[in-house]
């Protein structure tokens, strides 16, 4: 197997702006446990939590987006919410397959997110790590 082409490792520290939860086009998946945690964290019954934050669809639990996609749990100063309790999506990022999958994915994401590029070097063990909890 050919070494990934991030093999030394990838520099990225999270600034808590927010771009990455509230970017148009994406969805944010999460496990019935995750939203089990979300819901506990916001003190909300099962009922009330579902019906305002969660869709159901073939591949599982999808938190709702509003019109712009931006995350339900970001309160007015791009700050989560729920970040104790965010869903291994949102952990990730932005070591996703999708980024990572090509330099050309990596560059293009750093013009949403200002932490790319930044801090020390995540190192391709924790990098795998990371790409297969996704």
């Amino acid at each position: 197997m050919r070494a990934p082409w991030w093999r030394d490792g990838l520099r990225f520290r999270c600034t808590a702006c927010g771009a990455c939860c509230a970017a148009a086009g994406g969805e944010v998946a999460l496990t019935s446990a995750e939203a089990e945690g979300i819901r506990r964290l916001l003190g909300l019954s099962p009922a009330g939590f579902a019906r305002r934050y969660l869709r159901r669809d073939a591949g599982g639990w999808r938190l709702r987006l509003d019109a712009a996609g931006r995350c339900p749990f970001l309160d007015r100063r791009g700050r989560c919410r729920v970040y104790r309790r965010r869903p291994a999506q949102c952990r990730s990022y932005p070591f996703w397959p999708e980024v990572l999958a090509a330099p050309a994915g990596w560059r293009r994401e750093a013009r949403r997110c200002e932490g790319i590029g930044r801090g020390e070097r995540v190192p391709a063990a924790r990098i795998r790590r990371w790409l297969a909890s996704c």
